[in-house]
């Protein structure tokens, strides 16, 4: 299974993807979305800052799930593995910004490597889709509608709650 993850470009994150600081993606949520129960150890993730073309890629060693969200279990996590995150100090110790949440995935990273960038169309998964999960995007890269633009077609991927 091949995802599509967007960043948030202030965060600046791919380059310490690259450079292996950053180690762990997590994604914290209200309600399951993807890619929980979606994602496991082999698969590939393609990165992208918000607004940007897909720079990066990484395999999936190793996948985490966490329910039930509360405080003491967001502390654990960001005590555990909030360094892998790439997390600031200051969202370390203070985790206000975990406080609704119900749910955290950790996908833990492997190989990452730059990929020549291409853009991709994300019509059907909605404006506000942040991790696209796909069948094979290569499947997507063939089919590509302009040079270095692909279109992902959401029947064959989702984006949303699970």
């Amino acid at each position: 299974m091949d995802h599509v993850a967007i960043m948030d470009s202030k965060r600046k994150l791919l380059p310490k993807i690259l450079t292996g600081e950053k180690k762990i993606e997590s994604r914290w949520y209200v309600s399951r979305f993807a890619p929980w129960d979606r994602i496991s150890a082999g698969d590939t993730i393609y990165f992208k800052d918000s607004g940007k073309p897909v720079t990066v890629k990484a395999k999936v060693s190793k996948v985490l799930q966490f329910d039930e969200l509360n405080e003491e279990k967001t502390r654990h996590i960001v005590r555990n593995y909030g360094k892998d995150i790439a997390l600031s100090s200051s969202e370390s110790e203070k985790v206000e910004w975990a406080r609704n949440k119900n749910y955290c995935i950790l996908i833990f990273l492997e190989n990452p490597q730059k990929v020549e960038p291409f853009k991709i169309n994300k019509t059907g998964f909605g404006n506000v889709c942040a991790w696209m999960v796909v069948e094979d995007i290569g499947e997507a890269l063939r089919s590509r509608t302009p040079p270095n633009h692909y279109t992902l077609q959401a029947k064959n991927g989702t984006c949303g709650t699970v």
